[in-house]
């Protein structure tokens, strides 16, 4: 799993890719958590890329779903872009696609979140 990060507008970009399993979770949320302390109303809305994530189990997406409770805590704005299809079907399976923003590439997810 790896993780690099960008801007695009006044939007934080995390591109995400691999896995986002038991065994890569841990290092997912620790290079998460600090644009998530960001993602204020008077920080940066931030956008997930996942057009690199090929799986991702429950434990992943209880990551997510921490993330979504904590921006939502702040006030902040956080959504997905560009799912890959079996990451789009355990969002679907999940109703993750109603907990999370979801937008089909990250020009739209940044529009989305005020970019």
């Amino acid at each position: 799993m790896e993780v690099s990060s960008g801007n695009l507008g006044s939007t934080r970009v995390l591109q995400v890719r691999g896995r986002l399993d038991h065994a890569h979770a841990r290092d997912f949320e620790t290079a998460l958590a600090p644009h998530l302390l960001a993602c204020t109303p008077t920080g940066s809305p931030l956008v997930l890329d996942f057009s690199g994530v090929v799986y991702i189990s429950s434990v992943g997406l209880r990551v997510l779903l921490l993330a979504a409770k904590q921006v939502k805590a702040q006030q902040g704005q956080i959504a997905l872009a560009a799912l890959t299809p079996i990451v789009t079907e355990v969002f679907q399976v999940s109703h993750f696609n109603l907990v999370l923003s979801v937008y089909p590439d990250v020009a739209a997810a940044a529009a989305g979140v005020g970019a």
